[in-house]
């Protein structure tokens, strides 16, 4: 038994002897290892420059034909809320009609019927319905059902009932103007009417002036070419009357709506938010711009083929007209545009566009940019499509939704479905709307190769400030009044001052976004983008000489009729 407990004794010092060295062993590496990683460990100073490290290893070399720099996959530094517009929430649409406005039935007058044809596409012609309703009431006359124009280059045949609700749009607006759905008959025939046209911008006394005589001799008037034929300085009560039209009376047919609908809650399943970008860069239109886009001899020989089309087009310098902001941005500069301005490649778009000249090698760098990109025909089926798809103004009534719907719109041009669905988005709550400051956004895309990317977001920042959509970014009374409808909307100052009173919680992060609120509602008028006033005679004066498009507007009628109705194309 004492043997036994000797040995036992003796195995456990034999084995404590062997665990020593190798325990030693051990803490001599732990030793070792923290003096090398004391040694090599960054130094409190060195911290920036390790998360500039770190930040450069999540950058990815840009898909994007761009070098100079690395373009970050993630959206990055942002000074913005990317999802939302400041103080949206203190605006709201105010469209009511005052106690001042007459009664429907005290201002109609018997035997004065007014008719009118509505020019373009579907956005257009929705400004030349907006303003014939107005244009009736100012005239005290009834007014029938616009027609849409079937033949201009959308060539869609589609009359109003099948775009639009014409019995809501009846009834929502029978206290403002007495509307009916065509002509009455007298002696069995249906009247006939006297066509004319009215310049572009016509006020109040330009209408009693120049058609109120016509139509109290011939009684039915029809105005053709009915586009930005009314002026954007009206009496208020008139500017709401066009604001209830536009955003009340004008409602598309249920089947529209509810297909809309369904695209709309397909995006949705897919991301919590998502934007919609209307992308004009079909070939006829960049050969009317007058733009160059870098591809060489066969681009200048294919839009000088499209360009040859119009007579009255004359060769412009594309050197001046970028420099002036007159040039659509290319898918991949609106996609550096998005990224600089804080949307990474997680984000999800939704892109409204035709043909795009260059096809698929043209999208390329932005499907690059953002891979999770679609549109009506990627998220709906043929058959679900078909009874829109050969209807142009249909298919682009659904594209219309789904852009008024989404968190973020932006457009890469300033064309009539981006000033139409722009002046909604404020009505309706701020919602953020992009559009390119395209005149110094000209300066930086060239000079790509000569920056770091943190440059370059830093100025795409600085140059979109006053083109994001926020409350007061534009003075009342600038630009198309269906872009900037400032009449109809209406601040809650009250509720913005006692959020302003409540206590900060954030400390100096606080104050600093209370700051940038007070810039954004006290804009300086140099910040302002610069849009033009439609009606200064001097502009229309020298729209008339030139008869080109200027990227903002064109004077129609200084495109004779026999040539394709290009304004018509390029407006929505």
């Amino acid at each position: 038994m004492a043997s036994q407990r000797r040995r036992h004794h003796h195995y456990h010092h034999h084995r404590f002897n062997y665990l020593v060295p190798v325990i030693s062993a051990i803490f001599a590496a732990l030793l070792i290892l923290f003096c090398l990683l004391s040694f090599f460990a960054p130094s409190p100073v060195d911290r920036d420059h390790l998360r500039h490290r770190i930040q450069h290893s999540e950058m990815v070399d840009a898909p994007t034909g761009v070098s100079g720099f690395r373009v970050p996959s993630r959206g990055g530094r942002s000074d913005r809320d990317i999802w939302s517009s400041r103080n949206a929430n203190f605006y709201h649409g105010c469209s009511e009609a005052s106690k001042k406005f007459a009664k429907v039935e005290d201002i109609t007058q018997p035997n004065r019927y007014l008719a009118i044809a509505t020019s373009g596409g579907l956005n257009q012609q929705r400004t030349g319905i907006t303003d014939a309703v107005v244009a009736a009431r100012i005239l005290n006359a009834t007014l029938v059902i616009p027609k849409l124009d079937q033949k201009s280059f959308w060539k869609d045949a589609s009359n109003f009932s099948e775009i639009f609700d014409a019995d809501r749009f009846i009834s929502t607006l029978s206290k403002d103007v007495k509307i009916i759905k065509q002509l009455p008959k007298k002696g069995g025939k249906t009247l006939t009417s006297s066509n004319m046209r009215v310049p572009r911008k016509c006020n109040e006394r330009c209408y009693q002036n120049r058609v109120l005589p016509v139509l109290l001799k011939r009684h039915v008037v029809q105005l053709s070419k009915f586009d930005y034929r009314l002026s954007n300085k009206l009496d208020t009560d008139l500017q709401k009357l066009r604001c209830r039209v536009n955003y009340h009376a004008l409602r598309f047919t249920d089947p529209i709506r509810e297909m809309g609908e369904t695209l709309v809650r397909r995006m949705r399943l897919k991301s919590k938010h998502y934007i919609a970008l209307h992308l004009r860069f079909e070939p006829d239109m960049l050969a009317f711009s007058g733009c160059y886009y870098g591809g060489g001899d066969k681009e200048r020989k294919e839009l000088g083929a499209i360009r040859k089309r119009w007579k009255t087009l004359h060769i412009s310098n594309p050197d001046k007209e970028r420099r002036h902001g007159k040039c659509p941005l290319t898918p991949q500069e609106v996609g550096l545009m998005l990224r600089a301005l804080g949307y990474g490649s997680d984000v999800h778009i939704y892109v409204a566009s035709g043909e795009v000249y260059g096809g698929e090698e043209t999208l390329a760098p932005l499907k690059a940019l953002f891979p999770n990109f679609y549109s009506k025909e990627t998220i709906a089926t043929k058959e679900e499509l078909k009874p829109f798809s050969t209807f142009s103004s249909r298919m682009a009534a659904l594209d219309f939704i789904v852009c008024d719907e989404s968190d973020v719109f932006v457009t890469n041009n300033n064309g009539n479905m981006a000033r139409i669905l722009a002046g909604r988005r404020k009505y309706f709550g701020h919602k953020p709307t992009i559009r390119p400051n395209a005149k110094k956004l000209y300066h930086l895309f060239p000079n790509t190769t000569s920056m770091t990317w943190e440059a370059f977001a830093s100025k795409v920042r600085t140059y979109q400030r006053g083109f994001m959509g926020e409350p007061n970014e534009v003075r009342p009374g600038r630009g198309e009044f269906h872009e900037n409808p400032s009449t109809c909307i209406c601040k809650d100052s009250e509720a913005k001052t006692k959020k302003e009173s409540l206590p900060r919680k954030y400390g100096k992060d606080d104050s600093a976004t209370r700051k940038e609120v007070i810039t954004s509602d006290d804009q300086n008028d140099d910040d302002e983008p610069e849009w033009p006033d439609p009606d200064d005679e001097e502009d229309q004066k020298g729209l008339q000489e030139r008869g080109i498009y200027n990227g903002t507007s064109l004077d129609y009628d200084g495109i004779t009729s026999e040539e394709p109705e290009l304004e018509e194309m390029l407006s929505d």
